[in-house]
């Protein structure tokens, strides 16, 4: 491998395909490539939809995604990845795996709903989530409802976001978003709180925000942010995005938007 292409910063996203490129690895791929990450891809489902409705999703086989992942990893330098809709504990036990085998820095996206309501997981998946991907994480992005149903509590205020977050960061960090509530996001980092305050944007641009605000924080982090600085400008991109979206979906180039 040339010095060249050992200098090259770049990612990989293991998620779902949207064909709409509103979420999943279109989105993905969108917003790395907005911060000059090159960007690679592992499709773990295929789904029929748009940013209105899931009409259709199927896992795809459990040998084809790990010889993505292995054929990615036997050519490009990459050392942070996301992951995003994984579908079932069969393909959450492989990613993590594969994250242990390797040893990826995981930025995880829990993607169980899909903005327009639609169920994007098989059975088990947050005990296997739980279980295996979780404590295998560098950082989990879950937002609000997520984060109820990984920890199994309520959440009402900013100081419930402050409970579950540390409740879920046993093993990695967390930060809990605040878009269902105020737009503050907490992070739980080195046993340490911080609240990230963010704006709420009237909007309704937000189908594929979590795989927008995720892959952001992959891209800052192999850029060499720290996790707050990351997290911090992640934030102030999704609003952005939002912002500058259309047809209820985040804009990821906005910067190239002239004024």
């Amino acid at each position: 491998m040339s010095i060249e292409k050992m200098n090259k910063k770049c990612s990989m996203t293991i998620a779902g395909l949207d064909p709409s490129g509103g979420a999943g690895i279109i989105a993905d791929c969108k917003t790395f490539h907005a911060h000059g990450i090159y960007a690679t891809c592992v499709v773990t489902a295929v789904t029929a939809q748009n940013p209105y409705c899931v009409t259709g999703i199927d896992g795809v086989d459990l040998d084809l995604i790990e010889s993505e992942i292995d054929e990615i990893l036997s050519v490009y330098p990459i050392r942070y990845i996301k992951t995003g809709m994984l579908y079932s504990g069969d393909i959450i036990k492989l990613v993590s795996r594969k994250i242990k085998e390797y040893d990826l820095r995981a930025v995880v996206d829990p993607v169980m709903v899909s903005e327009s309501g639609g169920d994007l997981t098989g059975n088990s998946f947050i005990e296997y989530m739980n279980k295996y991907l979780v404590k295998n994480s560098f950082i989990i992005t879950p937002n609000i409802h997520e984060a109820e149903k990984l920890s199994n509590k309520t959440i009402t205020s900013e100081e419930d976001m402050i409970s579950v977050a540390e409740k879920l960061s046993k093993d990695n960090s967390v930060v809990i978003t605040g878009g269902h509530m105020q737009g503050n996001d907490i992070l739980y980092c080195d046993d340490e709180i911080f609240r990230i305050e963010g704006k709420l944007i009237n909007s309704d641009n937000t189908h594929g925000t979590g795989c927008t605000y995720s892959s952001a924080i992959t891209s800052r982090l192999i850029e060499g942010y720290n996790l707050y600085e990351s997290c911090k400008k992640s934030n102030e991109f999704i609003r952005n995005s939002i912002k500058y979206g259309f047809n209820k979906t985040p804009y990821q180039f906005w910067k190239n938007i002239e004024f």
